[in-house]
């Protein structure tokens, strides 16, 4: 009897629940960008995408409101949901890869960070901020 090993499936979708989504857990690299194209695409210090093959999603609702923006001259891509502005999967501008925002996912992956890419363009204050307080929602 042949041993088949299921994938699981991760559902995602953007914060106004407009756009959701479901992919396998079978992702191949899990990179941490720090560039500055990238810091403006976020307005945060570092994106954290996932990349999978091109055909691992799955759209359950909201295709239609998708928008997608190619830089035109640099090879930055991003692609939000039109409602409201949340980042979500797409198919890099190469054509060889499914880019998925990990914030996009309602559940956290199984693979972990390779890498912090373009760590010279950091934000200085990422590493201090390690040592701020912590609180579990708002302070007080």
């Amino acid at each position: 009897m042949e041993n088949v090993t299921k994938t699981r499936r991760i559902k995602g979708g953007c914060l106004c629940g407009a756009v959701t989504f479901e992919a396998n857990d079978d992702f191949t690299a899990f990179h941490l960008c720090h560039c500055k194209q990238c810091q403006k695409i976020s307005g945060s210090s570092n994106v954290a995408n996932l990349f999978t093959s091109i055909d691992n999603i799955t759209w359950l609702s909201g295709e239609d409101y998708l928008k997608r923006y190619d830089h035109p001259t640099k090879q930055f891509t991003s692609v939000f949901c039109s409602q409201c502005g949340s980042g979500l999967p797409f198919i890099s501008q190469s054509g060889k890869a499914l880019i998925v925002p990990a914030g996009s996912l309602d559940e956290q992956p199984s693979k972990k960070p390779d890498d912090n890419i373009f760590w010279h363009e950091r934000m200085s204050w990422l590493e201090e901020s390690r040592g701020a307080k912590t609180f579990d929602g708002f302070p007080e």
